[in-house]
């Protein structure tokens, strides 16, 4: 994907660089595969709000991507490449031999007209969806299963890829998109390819408007509130903390920095073979 640069005539378009849509070639989505999607604008069931900075924005519908890859063993034609609200990945619009539809996420290099296939049987080709046991070793994968059987939970977001690196023990040991190399069970499904729209992270949306298009409120920083709002509100000046040094917290106090949030005892432990932080 190429991204869209502007001439500097205004400070806004000095540094907007927005996605080109070169690669998208069907602009609206099949009907039967999406479903009305209701904001919430941060508040639970109960009308409390629960995630600030949450509201307003365009209307979205949800579509509905396939990531377990249930039809095995039945090609499919790649039909049209569409655009995604919900998502940071393009999708990809394909037909299956008995005139079934469906969504998946678009790999990158993924055409109109491809033929992809889903099974323990198929060639590890682009698009294609198969046990880990039966990927070759070395290869790009997303939409990887930790659970044989529960759809594709890591590498999902544009321009993700993870990489397998070895076999042991009914196993794969699989390097994840954040450096963490972890196990998980060969005949948990993957797709073949890197997960499409590479230029994503260099998206740069150039002004304020744009951001609360997207459904996300402005943020006061903490340092700029009163004592009584925030921790590291008040003082004279830009202090750090209302007068002395203060580490950054959350409003509720919590540490910003270096704090350990993950449980030290999590059954999970023994899948992960090296953590994504060094130590």
């Amino acid at each position: 994907m190429a991204l869209k640069n502007f001439r500097p005539l205004t400070p806004t378009l000095r540094f907007k660089s927005l996605p080109g849509f070169g690669e998208i070639t069907k602009w609206r989505p099949a009907k039967r595969l999406v479903e009305p999607k209701k904001k919430t604008g941060g508040r639970n069931s109960f009308g409390r709000l629960t995630s600030r900075h949450i509201g307003g924005g365009h209307k979205q519908k949800y579509r509905k991507v396939d990531f377990k890859r249930r039809k095995r063993g039945v090609a499919a034609e790649v039909i049209g490449i569409e655009y995604d609200p919900n998502r940071s990945a393009r999708i990809a619009l394909v037909k299956y031999t008995d005139g079934e539809l469906s969504y998946i996420l678009a790999p990158d290099g993924l055409r109109v007209g491809s033929t992809i296939m889903a099974g323990e049987d198929v060639a590890p080709d682009l698009g294609n969806a198969l046990p880990l046991r039966a990927i070759p070793l070395g290869a790009n994968i997303h939409n990887i299963e930790l659970t044989p059987g529960r759809g594709g939970q890591i590498a999902r977001s544009a321009g993700q890829q993870a990489t397998l690196n070895n076999r042991e023990g009914g196993y794969a040991l699989v390097k994840l998109p954040s450096g963490e190399i972890r196990r998980i069970h060969e005949n948990a499904y993957a797709t073949v390819g890197q997960v499409g729209n590479i230029d994503h992270m260099n998206v740069s949306s150039g002004k304020a408007g744009r951001t609360r298009w997207r459904g996300r409120r402005p943020r006061v920083r903490g340092m700029a509130m009163n004592p009584i709002d925030h921790p590291m509100g008040g003082g004279q000046g830009k202090s750090k903390g209302g007068g002395g040094r203060h580490h950054p917290v959350s409003p509720w106090g919590q540490l910003a920095k270096g704090f350990k949030t993950r449980s030290k005892h999590k059954p999970s432990d023994r899948f992960i073979l090296e953590r994504r932080h060094k130590k």
